[in-house]
């Protein structure tokens, strides 16, 4: 129904747009690390592979962990959270561009995190963003939740500061390129309301 933002919980034969929405979402990033399947000889492309690493049942930041929302009839975005807990301690980054983004996930094990929210863009401006981050929030149950920007996502931090997050942490990030736009990841916290939730670690 056009004007109608509904969310569903994303299904496995979803893996092929929720791939699309998780490079938006990163800008790019995430894209970049699928390439390295392609060089491998692992797939024949970049959105393939992320394609097959969201159809992966069980794995943190999956089709199991997204939540949908369709607009108009189609699928206009996505929102991919779960909890942290200690087994982030043991993850060694595959590349040297994740080593700063798990020392930050480090800081806030215990916390509802949002791995992804990604709009497509031709329905943005229509609330699909925010909708989907009051979701996320929701699903936290009154305990902390937690995220990672990049600090010149001007657009991204005004839409997480309008809905209570504040800096935790930043962390240099490693650039893909040598001309590459340098910037920090910015770790967002959104503690839960005093008297409510879980004493969190971190």
């Amino acid at each position: 129904m056009t004007g109608e933002i509904l969310l569903r919980p994303a299904e496995k034969r979803d893996a092929g747009e929720l791939a699309i929405l998780v490079d938006i979402a990163s800008h790019g990033f995430a894209g970049w690390l699928w390439s390295g399947a392609v060089k491998a000889g692992i797939s024949d492309t970049a959105l393939e592979r992320g394609r097959t690493m969201m159809r992966q049942d069980g794995a943190p930041g999956a089709w199991q962990d997204a939540t949908i929302a369709d607009y108009g009839g189609e699928i206009a975005g996505v929102s991919i959270g779960y909890d942290l807990d200690e087994s982030v301690r043991g993850i060694a980054a595959p590349h040297p561009v994740l080593a700063p983004l798990l020392v930050l996930q480090v800081q806030v094990i215990g916390s509802r995190f949002i791995d992804s929210l990604g709009v497509y863009r031709h329905h943005r401006g229509k609330g699909i963003g925010r909708v989907l981050l009051a979701h996320e929030i929701d699903k936290a149950n009154g305990r902390q939740v937690s995220l990672i920007t990049e600090s010149h996502n001007d657009t991204a931090l005004r839409l997480y500061g309008a809905h209570g997050f504040v800096e935790r942490a930043r962390l240099a990030a490693v650039p893909l390129f040598e001309n590459s736009k340098r910037h920090d990841w910015v770790l967002l916290t959104r503690n839960a309301p005093e008297g409510r939730g879980r004493k969190q670690n971190g």
